[in-house]
């Protein structure tokens, strides 16, 4: 190392062969990083086309409300949100899968008086997105468990 002289004090420089630029922990935590807010924009989407949806009946309101504020959560950066942020890709996760089931039951038998058919458009990106969202999420708690062992 060599010692630099800056304003009065003297700090340590690393020499260029000494440098780190990123370790292990900073890429994981960059990916994990990415991994939410991919989950997070995925589930708003969801929650955008359930919202397109809500004449239909009031539970696709509520999906809308819920992914949402879920997503919302999703994407705050705060470290001290640990928790909630695990909280919360849960929650994501379960948004998806239940809407994903939900609209799979809803296809072959009425489910809340509502009865879909066929794959409009609405569908087609509504279990793209959800299927992102679930993919994403499980990443980002898989990288968080990784991390922490």
């Amino acid at each position: 190392m060599t010692r630099l002289r800056e304003s009065s004090t003297y700090t340590a420089r690393p020499e260029p062969d000494e440098a780190v630029l990123s370790g292990p922990a900073e890429t994981s935590s960059r990916a994990s990083a990415s991994l939410r807010t991919l989950g997070a924009v995925a589930v708003l989407v969801v929650g955008a086309v359930h919202l397109d949806e809500y004449l239909i009946g009031p539970l696709f309101a509520l999906n809308f409300a819920g992914a949402t504020l879920i997503g919302l959560g999703l994407l705050v950066p705060a470290a001290r949100l640990r928790l909630l942020h695990l909280l919360l890709a849960l929650g994501g996760i379960g948004l998806a899968v239940t809407s994903f089931a939900f609209l799979f039951i809803s296809e072959h038998q009425p489910l809340f008086g509502f009865q879909d058919y066929g794959y409009r458009m609405e569908i087609v990106v509504a279990l793209a997105a959800e299927a992102v969202a679930v993919v994403a999420l499980v990443a980002y708690l898989a990288t968080r468990a990784r991390r922490r062992a």
